[in-house]
Formats: structure tokens, C-alpha cells, sequence
């Protein structure tokens, strides 16, 4: 399965369409709008007969023919979208499917094994809908919908198959909101949005258990030319000394070890990587740029995924641009001076894992951070892992099956 719980890729044949389709529409508003035609849920299923090129658009996963070496094979899911799907993401524990198209619907499917049922639809948005994220099932079922309307809308499964709106944020942003994510769950029900009006939305709820069941909103101003995507940085701790020793002992420095504060890494249109860091002390959100003489991106950056945290003290960020490049940005993880300041202090380290033939659009980790899906515009999903030397190397790569020819 393709679409992992944190950064969901999906698969080479929908990422050849969303190449084309968001070039000519993601950042012109008014066209999009005279374009879209009106969608309801009735649209759910379609005929068979449907013209082959748009059930290409609609595949997400596909069934592939079973191999000799009995290796897990990935599911094709026919969304049955009537436009192009722009996401699929599989929630936490990997039973159900969400997918988003700019038909202005979202569509979840339960997954068991190797087959997959219609769960529901979702409605709401009047735009293309670029992307989802699942919450923690800490909080329950909660699916957040980011859209080219400006909004970004949260649904919760009450019981099986009934979903219902717990909150929109219409208006949120003043243009395409191309970006959202639910925060590690250790930091609360917290989410955030970037779009192409240049700023990020946090979204903070206040905890039904404290009688708040009400959410609040801080906007960074991260790029006047547009946020194209966020991520969260994994939760984790960091050590902080402070003076020891009592009256007539010598003092000694004791460790202790402390929640790292919330960090939210951003890319944009300027090319630019950006870090956000919540002062503990201020609760003011503050800004870093995520930047290296050795390499850094010469064109729009469309995605960025924080690893999951392996090496203790160590941040790791794949980026990927309109460049055709992917590049891995380490910080910290060493024992010397360096590792030892603050991390503000630390400088990153960039290396390109490498250059692709047509422009990368979404980068994904495995959950246990150790290997990175890469979907590129050439209709391939590659899979890369780093080795012992620190060389990046291709371990697998997914077909386009579908036959799909480019440029359509």
C-alpha cells in the first residue's frame, strides 16, 4: 500500500495527472472557479462503460498480478472521483482509505487485506480538495480537508459509515490552502495549514476534558509567495541542565530531560525551507530557515516530510522541488560542540539525494523513518534507502501499471 498513515503517496498514474492538472490550476483562482462543474454524492458510482482515460485519473491502487515470490502486492482502489485525486492517506492503524479530488469530495474506503469496501463520501468544500490527514485515534476518527476554497473542514466518524461535520474553518485562509496535518498527539489536537496566501494556520483545540470545546487560531507569516506544504517535526525530548549540589557540597550539573517545545517545517514557493519553533517560555511562534551553501532548491519547493525521530537528537527533513531534486537536510545527532548548542544554533546539513527527470511532488517516510517514497512527474514512486556510508540508494520502484501515456 502506497498511501502510508503520515505523508500518503499516491501512486505514479494519479501523480502524472496531479503534475499537470495543479501547474495549470493550483494559483489561478478565477479559471478554477468558472471550470468546476457542481458534484454530489450520487456521483458516487459510475458506469462501467466510463471512458478509459478518466478511470485512469481515478486509480489509486490497483490489485497487481501475483508474483513467485509471494511478496505483498498493492491493492488498486477505483475511487470512483469524476476529476483528478490529488491524496490518498491511510489512517493510523491502516483500516481505512481517504482520498481527495478536485470533484469536491472525499471518499473513504475501509481496507482488510487485499480488498477494500466504500465506507462514505464527504461533502462540503467548493473547491478541489489538495489535502487530508488523519488525527490520532487518541481523539477519535477525525479526517481534516485542506481546499483551493480557502478552507479547511474536520470530520469525525460518529458510528460506522456516518460521518459528520465537526468543524469548518470557511474563509480560513484568503486564497488555496495547498496544505494540511494533525500534530504528533502528544502536543494535543492540534493542526496546521499552509496556503498560497503566504501564511500557516494553527488550529488548537481546547480539550472537551477541560470544558473548552472550543478551537483557536495563530497565523505565521511564513512567505508572501505562497506555502505549498507543512509538516510537523516528531514529538520527542531533549536534555537541559541546571545547577545541582546542595549547601556545602560542590555543585554538579544534572541533565534532565525535557519535551522538545512543537516544530513545523514549511516549504514555499520562494524555494524556500522554513522551521517554526513554539517558545516555550512566550508561547510565541518563531522563525528559522532551513538553508546550506552546499545545496539548496532553485525552484518552488512542493513538499516536505520530517523523518520519525531514530537517532536521539538528530532532525532529518526530505524536501523536493519543481527542481527535480530531492534533498535530505540533517541537523544535530553528532558528539560535538556543534550537537551540543541549542538547536537554533545548529547548522543543517544538505545532501541531494537525487535528480529526477521531471519534477518530484510529494515525499513520504516509512514509519520507521528509515526508508523514503519519492513520487515524481515521469509517473514513478521510488523507494530510497540511506547506507552505512550516508549514500542514498534506489532499493525499489513501483511501475505505472495502468499504461497511462504522459501529458494527458
Amino acid at each position: 500500500m502506497y498511501a502510508q498513515g503520515g505523508y500518503g503517496q499516491a501512486p505514479p498514474q494519479q501523480q502524472q495527472y496531479n503534475a499537470g492538472y495543479q501547474q495549470q490550476q493550483q494559483y489561478a483562482p478565477q479559471q478554477q472557479q468558472q471550470q468546476q462543474p457542481q458534484y454530489g454524492q450520487q456521483q458516487m458510482t459510475e458506469q462501467p462503460q466510463q471512458a478509459q482515460q478518466t478511470q485512469q485519473q481515478q486509480e489509486v491502487v490497483t490489485q497487481a498480478a501475483p508474483t513467485d515470490q509471494g511478496k505483498p502486492q498493492p491493492i488498486y482502489v477505483d475511487t470512483q472521483h469524476d476529476d483528478m485525486v490529488h491524496d490518498a492517506q491511510l489512517d493510523y492503524y491502516g483500516t481505512k482509505l481517504a482520498t481527495s479530488s478536485s470533484d469536491r469530495t472525499v471518499k473513504i474506503y475501509d481496507v482488510s487485506g487485499n480488498s477494500y469496501a466504500p465506507n462514505a463520501t464527504l461533502t462540503g468544500h467548493s473547491g478541489p480538495i489538495y489535502q487530508l490527514s488523519w488525527s490520532h485515534p487518541k481523539y477519535g476518527t477525525l479526517l481534516a480537508s485542506a481546499s483551493f476554497d480557502g478552507s479547511v473542514l474536520i470530520h469525525r466518524e460518529a458510528r460506522q459509515g456516518e460521518w459528520i461535520l465537526v468543524k469548518a474553518f470557511v474563509g480560513l485562509h484568503e486564497s488555496s490552502v495547498n496544505s494540511v496535518q494533525f500534530a504528533p498527539h502528544e502536543y494535543g489536537l492540534v493542526c496546521a495549514a499552509g496556503s498560497s496566501d503566504g501564511r500557516v494556520s494553527v488550529l488548537t483545540h481546547g480539550g472537551e476534558s477541560n470544558g473548552d470545546d472550543e478551537w483557536t487560531v495563530e497565523y505565521l507569516n511564513d512567505t508572501p509567495l505562497g506555502v505549498n506544504a507543512v509538516s510537523w517535526a516528531p514529538y520527542g525530548v531533549g536534555k537541559e541542565t541546571t545547577g545541582g549540589g546542595g549547601e556545602g557540597e560542590e555543585e554538579e550539573d544534572d541533565e534532565q530531560c525535557q519535551p522538545l517545545p512543537p516544530r513545523l517545517v514549511t516549504g514555499g514557493s520562494d524555494n524556500g525551507i522554513r522551521m517554526w519553533t513554539k517558545n516555550p517560555s512566550t508561547g510565541i511562534w518563531e522563525q528559522s530557515v532551513v538553508e546550506s551553501g552546499d545545496a539548496q532548491h532553485k525552484d518552488w519547493v512542493r513538499d516536505v516530510a520530517c523523518a520519525p525521530s531514530i537517532v536521539p537528537g538528530m532532525s532529518v527533513i526530505a524536501s523536493c522541488s519543481e527542481d527535480k531534486t530531492v534533498i535530505i537536510w540533517k541537523q544535530g545527532g553528532d558528539d560535538d560542540a556543534t550537537a551540543a548548542a541549542a538547536d537554533d544554533e545548529k547548522k543543517w546539513s544538505p545532501k541531494v539525494l537525487n535528480t529526477f527527470d521531471d519534477p518530484v511532488w510529494r515525499v513520504s517516510w516509512s514509519i520507521t523513518g528509515n526508508i523514503l517514497a519519492v513520487s515524481s512527474g515521469d509517473a514513478n514512486v521510488t523507494l530510497w534507502k540511506e547506507e552505512l556510508d550516508g549514500v542514498w540508494s534506489l532499493v525499489n520502484q513501483v511501475e505505472d501499471t495502468t499504461g497511462g501515456a504522459q501529458g494527458e
